[in-house]
C-alpha cells in the first residue's frame, strides 16, 4: 500500500459515509458521544481539545457541548494560514465565539477567543479523520494539520478518534510523521489500538 492509495481510500470511505441516512447518523452520533463520555481518559482530563464537525462526519459538536456541561475546559482548532498550523483557542460559547471558516467548518473567531499558548495543558484530544485501522493508523483529510500539531506537543495527551464503524479499514498507507490514535470510538465498540 502506497501514499498514492490515500485519495482512493478517502473517496471510497467518504462516499460510504455520505450514504448513511440522517436518522442512522443521528443514532450513531448519540451512541458514539455516550461512549466517549465514559472513557476514563476523558473523565480524568481537565482540558480537552475537540473540533467542530462538517459534512457527514461524526457530530463532534455534541461531544464538545457535553464536555463543557461536564465542567471541562475546551479548546478548538483554527487553521493559521500564515504558518499552515493549527492554533488552539479556548471556547465556551459556540454561538458567539465561532464562525464558519475554511471548508465551511466552524472555528474560533480570534477576536472573541483567548489563544491557548501552552499546548501541554491539553490532556485529551478528540481527532477527526476519514479512515482508521484497528492498530490506530489514521487517514485525515490530507492537510497534515493534526500530525503537525501533535508533533509540537512535548507530552502525549490521550489521543482518541470518533468514527462510524464503516470508517474502520484493514490497512492504511503510513508515513513516518503519521501519529497513531490510542482509541477509536464507534457506534458499535471502543477499540483499544495496539500501536
Amino acid at each position: 500500500m502506497t501514499q498514492s492509495d490515500k485519495p482512493v481510500i478517502r473517496k471510497s470511505i467518504l462516499a460510504r459515509r455520505e450514504q448513511l441516512s440522517l436518522d442512522e447518523r443521528a443514532v450513531h452520533d448519540a451512541l458514539i458521544t455516550e461512549r466517549l463520555l465514559q472513557l476514563p481518559e476523558y473523565r480524568k482530563a481537565g482540558v480537552v481539545l475537540g473540533y467542530m464537525n462538517f459534512g457527514s462526519e461524526y457530530a463532534s459538536e455534541l461531544w464538545a457541548e457535553r464536555a463543557l456541561a461536564d465542567g471541562k475546559r475546551l479548546v478548538l482548532p483554527k487553521v493559521n494560514h500564515h504558518t499552515n498550523h493549527l492554533d488552539l483557542y479556548w471556547a465556551e460559547d459556540f454561538e458567539n465565539q465561532l464562525a464558519q471558516g475554511l471548508w465551511g467548518i466552524r472555528e474560533p473567531v480570534v477576536e472573541r477567543c483567548e489563544r491557548l499558548n501552552a499546548l501541554n495543558e491539553v490532556e485529551f484530544v478528540l481527532l477527526p479523520g476519514v479512515a482508521f485501522t484497528r492498530e490506530g493508523a489514521r487517514l485525515g483529510y490530507g492537510g497534515g494539520f493534526y500530525d503537525k500539531l501533535l508533533a509540537r506537543m512535548t507530552h502525549r495527551p490521550a489521543l482518541v478518534a470518533a468514527a462510524f464503524s464503516l470508517q474502520i479499514v484493514e490497512q492504511l498507507p503510513q508515513e513516518a510523521t503519521d501519529i497513531k490514535v490510542e482509541r477509536i470510538v464507534t457506534e458499535q465498540e471502543t477499540i483499544a489500538c495496539t500501536a
